[in-house]
């Protein structure tokens, strides 16, 4: 599973807030391994590529965090795989060793000037860099900031045993160890214009992000949609749910009718522009993906 060169960060503005990417990695996959069945869809839509589709036909997934400065606050959503850890069951992610910290600083957002992560939920690919190894201990990456957690998701991972090696214990506990972190409810609001919403299916206390300022919207969508083909066909639920019983899909028919409003739509993992926006398609329970900003 090759990785890419790290692509530039990209920056968007809502209102009078500014988002911008600052990517980690990007991978190119086979449908199969995340979507099962998406492999006969993915010619039935030209808007796939170049964005989204290589073209052999893989699927182009990007790891990047998303940074918002609103209301003076910098908010990290997602902190992607993070350096030198142990990860046996996701191979892509085994001790990684990438200039992910460093390209955060050039961006202009130094490990020290964050005020508050949010993770949208606990897997691998999510919570790396909340913690790096210095002198053989994990400590918080960013010891300035509140870690934010939805209690849900915590609870669930805390007792849940883990497949992608130790994550929880690398990636998490050092942060509540040092007091940086706070238990929220899914829908916590950490200032004015940004917010958790509640999206489970994908995890048991998954959220998207919410921005709202002077009259514009953007959404922030986690791992409720891994790949814009999901649009098109919500039904296609990722080998990665914590179960498949039907629960990432009904998230995805609630959320994506409300998210038609025209608001931004900006992909955790989407590559290529990674935001866009949806319309309504020609079948039911179908929408089209513009990308661009």
């Amino acid at each position: 599973m090759p990785t890419v060169e790290t692509p530039e960060p990209i920056t968007w503005t809502v209102g009078d807030v500014r988002i911008t990417r600052v990517s980690e990695m990007e991978v190119h996959w086979p449908f199969s391994v995340l979507l099962p069945g998406a492999d006969d869809l993915i010619d039935d839509y030209d808007w796939l590529r170049p964005d989204f589709v290589t073209d052999d036909g893989r699927m182009r997934l990007s790891m990047h965090s998303l940074v918002i400065e609103s209301e003076g606050m910098r908010i990290v959503v997602d902190t992607c795989a993070g350096n030198d850890k142990s990860r046996p069951g996701a191979p892509p992610f085994e001790q990684l060793s990438t200039p992910f910290l460093e390209d955060l600083t050039a961006a202009g957002f130094a490990p020290e000037t964050i005020d508050a992560v949010a993770c949208t939920h606990l897997h691998v690919d999510h919570v790396g860099w909340n913690t790096r190894l210095v002198d053989g201990e994990w400590v918080p990456t960013f010891a300035n900031a509140r870690y934010l957690f939805a209690q849900k998701e915590f609870d669930y991972w805390r007792a849940e045993p883990q497949d992608y090696g130790p994550v929880f214990e690398d990636s998490v506990e050092p942060v509540m160890d040092a007091g940086l972190g706070d238990l929220v409810a899914l829908d916590h609001h950490i200032n004015g214009e940004v917010w958790f919403e509640p999206t489970p299916g994908h995890t048991p206390g998954h959220v998207s992000v919410i921005i709202e300022s002077a009259g514009e919207r953007a959404v922030i969508t986690g791992d409720m949609t891994h790949h814009p083909l999901q649009f098109a066909h919500p039904d296609l639920a990722s080998s990665a749910d914590y179960n498949r019983d039907g629960s990432s899909t009904a998230t995805r028919l609630d959320a994506y009718p409300r998210w038609a409003d025209g608001r931004l739509i900006i992909g955790t993992h989407f590559a290529g522009r990674t935001a866009g926006r949806i319309t309504t398609g020609d079948q039911p329970n179908s929408w089209v993906f513009a990308p661009g900003g």
